[in-house]
């Protein structure tokens, strides 16, 4: 078997980085900027953090499909041949496409709260009754994404773990003769 040292870095670093910065972002930065005592500052407070974070999230995000793609291509005979990795594997992708539009949408109304300018909030996801509708709606919007990208990050993780339980030895083993005595049943 042929090691994937680099791309299996790549994907579970860029993992890692997209799942950290993204929890620490909704809980650290996000909670950090309601305690700005200028209302009207509290968005912009954010939206800075989270500009200075987008292009460290950009790599890491990047890093991530690449080594996903790479292990896709080194791992694509046991993913055809072994019972439960090829299940696994599209749910992994399926996930990573989910954490992929969540991530290119917060970015986007990132984008549409930075243009708004400076307006009354309770918090970076929290509106405050006179904060513009077009701003409110972004803002709760924000709220629920916030915990989606972490949400599917953190179960990529896992799956991730459980894909490295796939590996062993006996675990490919008992998966390869569990699909061929399955094939030669129908």
């Amino acid at each position: 078997m042929k090691r994937n040292t680099v791309v299996r870095a790549m994907h579970d670093v860029g993992l890692a980085a997209w799942f950290g910065g993204s929890l620490m972002g909704a809980i650290g930065l996000n909670g950090a900027a309601s305690i700005v005592s200028e209302r009207s500052e509290r968005m912009r407070v954010a939206n800075t953090g989270w500009e200075r974070w987008a292009p460290v999230s950009t790599l890491a995000v990047a890093a991530h499909v690449i080594g996903g793609v790479g292990l896709l291509m080194a791992n694509r005979q046991r993913i055809a041949h072994q019972a439960g990795v090829g299940t696994s594997t599209l749910t992994k992708v399926a996930l990573t496409g989910v954490a992929l539009a969540a991530t290119a949408y917060t970015g986007a109304l990132g984008a549409r709260m930075k243009q708004a300018g400076e307006v009354p909030v309770k918090g970076a996801v929290q509106p405050d009754k006179d904060t513009p509708e077009d701003v409110a709606k972004a803002q709760r919007q924000l709220r629920v994404l916030q915990w989606v990208i972490p949400a599917t990050t953190g179960t990529l993780i896992v799956l991730t773990s459980l894909h490295g339980e796939q590996q062993r030895p006996g675990e490919m083993l008992r998966g390869m003769v569990h699909n061929a005595f399955s094939a030669g049943s129908r």
